[in-house]
């Protein structure tokens, strides 16, 4: 479904991410871990049209897609959960879930998907008139995921879904990532908590200087000796 290839970025004189390839099966979960610093997020913000390569290429369901402005790359099935949430805080979550079908034009259906959300997430129902700012950080990483699932991507980019959250938060979104697979969409998970990335993963690659050093199957990730030490702490 999503091919990088030998994807070159830079931030000015900063060199960011340096040749790096893989690729996203349709119905997966891949994993990208790595230290602060080693390029996973770039690699989100540039599938998502946010920061542009320096060479290299992305492709999307056959289509190269790497010089699209980022609300094309949404229309054509692509989401992004940030890092940090970053929920529009002054907007009711009502008006949050409606920004995120802002590329749709089938009013009625957002309306239904919205209702959805609402579903899938009652809390949210519950604070559907409340600023997102005011929300817990557990209430805001689930609107920040219902806000994307609003754009009905096929491919789902999750940014350090579990920074901040306590534990039991953790696992209940653990338990949605895995319910999101089940219901079909592919998803691209970068995190720090490189035991829950790889728990939840099929596959994954460890970043380190922009520079993918290692890919295997999850489960190999997890029992090789050099993951472990460096981000399993064992």
């Amino acid at each position: 479904m999503l091919a990088i290839r030998d994807l070159h970025v830079a931030y000015g004189p900063i060199v960011a991410l340096r040749g790096v390839s893989f690729a996203v099966p349709e119905g997966a979960i891949i994993a990208l871990i790595g230290s602060n610093g080693a390029g996973k997020s770039t690699i989100l913000n540039t599938i998502s049209g946010l920061v542009r390569p320096r060479s290299g290429h992305v492709e999307f369901a056959g289509e190269r897609i790497d010089s699209l402005p980022p609300e094309q790359i949404v229309r054509r099935g692509i989401a992004q959960v940030p890092e940090g949430r970053k929920v529009f805080r002054n907007l009711s979550v009502h008006e949050c879930l409606m920004m995120g079908g802002y590329c749709r034009s089938d009013a009625a259906a957002v309306a239904s998907d919205i209702a959805r959300m609402y579903e899938l997430f009652p809390r949210l129902a519950e604070r559907r008139k409340q600023l997102a700012g005011t929300l817990s950080g557990g209430e805001q990483q689930m609107l920040a995921f219902a806000r994307a699932l609003v754009a009905k991507p096929r491919l789902l980019l999750l940014d350090e879904p579990s920074m901040g959250l306590a534990p039991r938060i953790v696992a209940d979104m653990a338990g949605y990532i895995r319910d999101f697979r089940k219901q079909g969409m592919t998803i691209l998970i970068v995190e720090q908590n490189a035991a829950l990335a790889l728990g939840l993963a099929d596959e994954g690659h460890v970043l380190e200087t922009g520079m993918v050093t290692l890919s295997a199957s999850a489960a190999a990730l997890l029992a090789d000796p050099r993951v472990r030490e460096a981000y399993l702490g064992v």
